[in-house]
């Protein structure tokens, strides 16, 4: 498996805790699904990783093209709105005019712009950025793929679509054996998938969401994945799973 491969192995085994709350499914969570896998010895993961696996409520998010958010100040409305992040990272705001806001958290844009007003406008300002349109949705596409990788998607977006966009399985893939990881009101589930039915039309193609990881497992090898997606089955709905 190649570098990049390696190291998103060791975000999921080392930074992915569930907290236990009640979150989004698609069918019951029984007590006995919650499973444990062995510890990594990664001990930190890249801002950039981060970034590509939160989503808009998660404080390591980082705001791409396209993004919508809306950028308010406590007692101004005035200054209130709502921006388009455009294709170069850049937005427009009343007095303070062009700010960069791709690549940032949510906490470093409002730091910014209340620098920003309070250097020459308003004493203390207070500001609040809220991402209202998740445009820059990426899904990561890993294990047993020709191109593993994180692609951005837009728009409704299925599992096969996402195996595409990763060039399709290799030539090792166990493709009865693909496990989708979602995050959901800080709660880390997963849902394994057989590709089979699903191409031939006996089973629906799941859609993804944007922060979601896809891992193909692979064939004929004992991988750390295989005892995990043994234990869930394949179900077809995501239950919490404790890392």
């Amino acid at each position: 498996m190649a570098a990049f491969g390696w190291l998103m192995l060791m975000v999921f085994l080392t930074g992915c805790m569930t907290t236990g709350q009640q979150s989004r499914s698609f069918g019951p969570q029984p007590a006995s699904a919650v499973q444990t896998l062995p510890a990594s010895s990664a001990e930190t993961v890249s801002d950039a990783v981060r970034g590509a696996l939160a989503t808009p409520d998660s404080p390591d998010y980082r705001l791409g093209p396209l993004d919508v958010i809306e950028v308010s100040v406590f007692q101004v409305p005035e200054l209130t709105k709502t921006v388009q992040i455009n294709a170069g990272g850049l937005i427009s705001l009343p007095l303070i005019g062009r700010v960069r806001a791709g690549g940032k958290t949510i906490d470093e844009l409002e730091r910014e712009v209340e620098q920003n007003l309070a250097a020459q406008y308003l004493q203390s300002p207070e500001v609040s950025v809220l991402v209202k349109e998740y445009t820059s949705q990426r899904v990561t596409v890993e294990g047993a793929v020709n191109n593993p990788g994180i692609f951005s998607i837009s728009g409704r977006t299925t599992l096969l679509q996402a195996i595409a966009l990763a060039k399709g399985p290799d030539r090792t893939a166990d493709e009865s054996g693909v496990i989708v990881f979602r995050t959901s009101n800080g709660s880390r589930e997963a849902a394994v998938f057989d590709l089979g039915p699903i191409r031939s039309g006996k089973a629906p193609d799941p859609e993804v969401l944007g922060g979601d990881v896809v891992v193909v497992d692979q064939s004929a090898v004992r991988t750390a994945w295989r005892d995990l997606r043994e234990s869930i089955g394949v179900l077809g709905f995501f239950r919490p799973t404790l890392f």
